[in-house]
C-alpha cells in the first residue's frame, strides 16, 4: 500500500494535502482496497461550508455505499468533475487523478489535529 509522507491522514481513511490557504483530498489507498470496485461518487457541496468530521458525499462500491468526512472546515472550492464518468480512478490513482475536492482552509490549526503518514499506517497496522 502506498502512504505518501508529503500527506496528512484521517482515521476515516481521509487523505489531506495543502497548497497555501487551499487543501485538496481524497480517500487513502487503504480505503480504496477495502472498499473495492468504485461505481459511482456522490458528492454535491460546491460552494458550502463543511466541518470537521461532517459527511461531504458518498462513495459506492460494487457492495457497499460509504460516507466522505471532511478532515477540515473549509468551503468545497471545486469537486473532481472526471470521477462522473470515471469513478474508478479512485482505484487506480487514489492520490492523483482519484482526488474528490478542493476546499478552502478555515482554521489551519486544525491540519495540526491530522495523523501523519507514520501514525496512519500504524493504525492500519500497515
Amino acid at each position: 500500500m502506498n502512504f505518501p509522507s508529503e500527506l496528512k491522514y484521517t482515521k476515516d481513511h481521509e487523505w489531506v494535502s495543502v497548497s497555501g490557504s487551499e487543501a485538496t483530498i481524497g480517500i487513502t489507498d487503504f480505503a480504496q482496497r477495502e472498499l473495492g470496485d468504485i461505481v459511482y461518487i456522490d458528492i454535491n457541496s460546491v460552494g458550502t461550508e463543511v466541518a470537521t468530521e461532517e459527511v461531504f458525499g458518498t462513495v459506492e462500491a460494487v457492495k457497499t455505499v460509504s460516507d466522505l468526512f471532511m478532515p477540515l472546515t473549509g468551503t468545497v472550492l471545486e469537486i473532481n468533475g472526471d470521477l462522473n464518468d470515471n469513478p474508478e480512478l479512485v482505484n487506480s490513482d487514489p492520490y492523483g487523478k482519484g482526488w474528490m475536492v478542493k476546499v478552502t482552509i478555515k482554521d489551519a490549526a486544525e491540519l495540526d489535529g491530522l495523523l501523519s503518514a507514520d501514525d496512519y499506517k500504524a493504525l492500519v497496522g500497515a
